[in-house]
């Protein structure tokens, strides 16, 4: 199941800033398009990454600990179980 995350444009932003920042004077007049640009790219590679956002991932942690915590109680049930059974058979 594929779950994409939503990123906060700031993050686009600032990355983007620092990066065009870092471009010698004499080409600012291309950091608007180079700063759209590198903001695309990060986006288009950001959701190719298969992520989930954190509620999704609480929400799943919490249903495998509830899973755990049942697959713990069934094995202790079978274990007594089993042992009612070994205990008839002698």
């Amino acid at each position: 199941m594929t779950m994409t995350m939503g990123f906060d444009p700031k993050i686009f932003d600032d990355l983007a800033s620092k990066l065009t920042n870092a471009i010698p004077g004499s080409a600012r007049e291309l950091q608007q398009d180079i700063e759209k640009n590198v903001r695309t790219l990060l986006s288009n590679t950001l959701d190719k990454l298969d992520l989930v956002t954190r509620e999704e991932f609480d929400v799943q942690k919490a249903v495998l600990g509830r899973t755990r915590a049942k697959l713990e109680a069934l094995e202790k049930e079978i274990d007594a179980l089993e042992k009612a059974v070994s205990g008839n058979d002698r």
